[in-house]
């Protein structure tokens, strides 16, 4: 049978104790069913009116397993539809596992709390909302909603409705109420990607500190300079397999060795080294040529 095991959450502000497992995940795999609109064309859509889309099943996960620590930050990297989010929210236990095991010492917080922040509510009133969702007190959010605010960024629009965010200053801010307790398990869905240098600067340290209290925290992030700043193991998923779990530089060199895009991006960048150095030559010989 399937299961997806989780104790209570953790207390917001605990320190925890290093190197004990705090995820297990064993053969786990994910499978649903989608409904695929196969039509070309007008015509071909009203001729197969009525008849229902053709059903198509995913194998999402196929047989994922690795065990967290406490006191380690987890990259996890794929391609595009690799598999990535699908592992993450099966931790979370926001996605039913079709056979395998995923328990947790605690209900892993997967950021954002996105889930339960409205649109139609200020910044201010989210900061409560996302707070107590995540088990603080009234009086403990709060005492940190100054710093959820400074942590954000968004000191000028924090009484207005979220609705009129940006999708980058809504990423702040969920990562910002995420930040301000102490999970014991946390995701974060590239969400490091989003903001300026300084907010990405501080999302890491963040996620440092947090690391450094032996919490646990998984990384899904494209940016592998993020992976490599932050992380002390990365997680290679492709095609719903685990490709390799290990040390940050050797695995995310295995990724970019299979990547295909990445192999023409490091291509494209030795034509550029090669046309420049040929350049150079080019200009030095005019340079040292004798002159008429």
């Amino acid at each position: 049978m399937p299961e997806n095991t989780y104790l209570p959450p953790a207390a917001a502000d605990l320190e925890f104790d290093r190197g004990v497992p705090t995820v297990r995940a064993e053969d786990v795999h994910v499978r649903y069913r989608v409904h695929e609109d196969t039509t070309k064309s007008l015509r071909a859509m009203l001729a197969t009116f009525g008849r229902g889309r053709r059903p198509r099943h995913v194998h999402a996960l196929k047989g994922v397993s690795f065990t967290a620590y406490a006191g380690e930050a987890i990259g996890v990297i794929g391609s595009n539809g690799s598999g990535k989010s699908t592992l993450m929210r099966a931790i979370a236990g926001l996605l039913p596992i079709s056979e395998g095991v995923v328990s947790a010492r605690s209900t892993p917080m997967l950021l954002g709390v996105g889930a339960v922040l409205n649109r139609g509510l200020s910044g201010r009133r989210n900061i409560m909302l996302g707070g107590l969702a995540l088990g603080l007190t009234r009086d403990g959010v709060l005492a940190r909603e100054k710093e959820i605010i400074e942590f954000a960024g968004i000191k000028d629009a924090i009484d207005r409705p979220m609705a009129t965010y940006s999708s980058g200053m809504k990423a702040r801010l969920q990562f910002a109420i995420s930040a301000a307790v102490q999970p014991e398990i946390l995701i974060i869905d590239e969400a490091l990607s989003v903001g300026d240098k300084s907010f990405r600067k501080k999302s890491e340290q963040r996620v440092r500190q947090l690391r450094e209290a032996a919490g646990t925290v998984f990384i899904v992030s494209h940016g592998m300079k993020s992976i490599r700043n932050t992380c002390t193991r990365v997680l290679w998923i492709e095609d719903g397999v685990l490709m390799a779990d290990g040390d940050p530089d050797d695995v995310i060199a295995r990724y970019n060795g299979h990547d295909p895009a990445e192999r023409r991006s490091r291509r494209r960048a030795a034509r550029r080294r090669r046309r420049r150095k040929a350049r150079r030559r080019a200009r030095q010989e005019r340079e040292s040529a004798p002159s008429g």
